[in-house]
């Protein structure tokens, strides 16, 4: 599990099957990497995560609707599962003769680079290129569809397509605000300074969750305001040293801890849940959170009694988020080149359109098309973040395990056991192991 989704989140996403058969002799040919029994194919098995009410699963519908209309006289069967189930079995699923030809699964080094490395997933290399997807998607987003031969992303081999992203942005109290007569940041040091001015009012301008994934992510943000592209490639990527003891990640950590000694964020959060930081928002308590875009569509549904925004971190061009998940395309797909065009068909603006109106955040959309004033805010900070390049992915993301070092370290920040120092050694030598064990693979 990573920073880029609350785990109660992921645990409550459904998954469907479903399966779709084309007539005889696909129009589109046999695609990169298709066999003799893809050739008018007659069924293909689909599966994805989505609920039907969710951004993803109405764009996905329609993205059916459309492959139906062009492949005449396909069947469609469904069959709902647990996420779960396809997470802890995927290995198992695919060997078999019952997996899918076209599924959607979560991106990473530990789960799409682990099949890719064992020989589960479809080379969609050839299939990349010729489509397009590789001049739509960005390098950042490109990074999470590619893998190395030991399963590590940002490889040169595509091995899924993602068609949805994620990112951490600041959510504002618009009201509060403005009663305190605070202007809104549009710099880091305007950031500082609203932060400053809440706490002159008695009130802490930064709601945390010591517990879970929150302090991470706003530890990244920080670091991320003085870092650049390379930083990225080394820390996550491993293409070079990453130096825990000097910026960016000292610069982070120091500015986290002058935050809580200067009272923008309270020590008392050091236990508290995601859960605990996202209500305290709703019930019109914080000014501010730093957070991702999952919350998007709660805050939607549950802010009832004030105004509200989103704006990306004021002064980074770089921020925490990544592609969504992957469509993959398993080696025992016996109806490659419908995948292929089901994935193609997920890439049109007709499709993506519905996903930024319903709240997700497309890749390949345009945010112009979207009625709701905040939703489409949202979708344009995202739009900005891609053509600049600007995915960083998360902080736990490197190697396995690293999510629980982070959070233990970062509580020791805010309620001040530990210094900036400490926690820097701390998260040092497990990231520096799972390096090496990782590349030893």
């Amino acid at each position: 599990m990573t920073f880029s989704f609350p785990r109660a989140a992921l645990a409550a996403v459904a998954v469907g099957v479903l399966a779709l058969s084309a007539c005889s002799g696909d129009a589109t040919g046999a695609g990169a990497g298709a066999g003799a029994d893809d050739i008018g194919a007659t069924t293909l098995k689909l599966w994805h995560y989505e609920s039907a009410n969710g951004a993803m699963g109405a764009a996905w519908d329609k993205a059916i609707e459309i492959f139906k209309k062009e492949h005449p006289g396909v069947t469609v069967e469904f069959e709902r599962k647990a996420f779960e189930q396809i997470q802890q079995n995927a290995g198992m699923i695919l060997n078999s003769a019952e997996g899918p030809d076209l599924m959607e699964y979560n991106k990473g080094n530990a789960t799409a680079g682990l099949l890719a490395s064992q020989g589960l997933l479809t080379d969609l290399t050839a299939e990349a290129q010729k489509r397009g997807w590789d001049k739509k998607l960005s390098p950042s987003l490109q990074t999470t569809a590619k893998y190395d031969d030991k399963g590590v992303m940002g490889g040169n081999t595509w091995y899924g397509v993602p068609n949805y992203g994620e990112y951490v942005m600041v959510y504002y109290n618009k009201d509060l605000f403005t009663k305190n007569g605070v202007a809104l940041p549009k710099t880091f040091a305007e950031l500082e300074s609203a932060l400053g001015a809440f706490k002159a009012k008695g009130i802490a301008g930064l709601g945390m969750s010591g517990a879970e994934y929150p302090a991470g992510q706003l530890y990244y943000q920080l670091a991320l305001s003085k870092a650049d592209r390379s930083f990225v490639d080394n820390y996550q990527l491993y293409k070079g040293a990453v130096d825990f003891g000097a910026d960016p990640l000292k610069y982070g950590a120091e500015t986290f801890d002058k935050w809580v000694k200067a009272g923008y964020i309270a020590k008392d959060t050091a236990s508290a849940k995601a859960e605990d930081m996202g209500t305290a928002f709703i019930a019109g308590k914080t000014p501010m959170i730093v957070s991702g875009s999952w919350w998007f569509g709660r805050f939607t549904d549950e802010i009832k009694g004030f105004d509200w925004g989103t704006m990306l971190f004021p002064g980074n061009t770089l921020d925490a988020g990544s592609s969504g998940n992957l469509w993959v395309v398993p080696t025992n797909s016996k109806a490659k080149s419908l995948a292929y065009d089901f994935i193609d068909i997920t890439m049109r603006p007709e499709v993506q359109n519905i996903l930024g109106e319903k709240g997700g955040l497309p890749v390949a959309g345009d945010p112009s098309q979207i009625k709701d004033p905040r939703t489409r805010q949202m979708t344009e900070n995202f739009a900005t973040l891609l053509k600049q390049d600007g995915l960083a992915f998360y902080p736990d993301w490197p190697v396995p395990g690293y999510y629980d070092v982070i959070v233990s370290s970062l509580q020791g920040l805010i309620n001040q056991s530990k210094d900036p120092s400490a926690v820097l050694a701390s998260l040092a030598k497990p990231y520096q192991d799972g390096v090496k064990e990782m590349q030893s693979k």
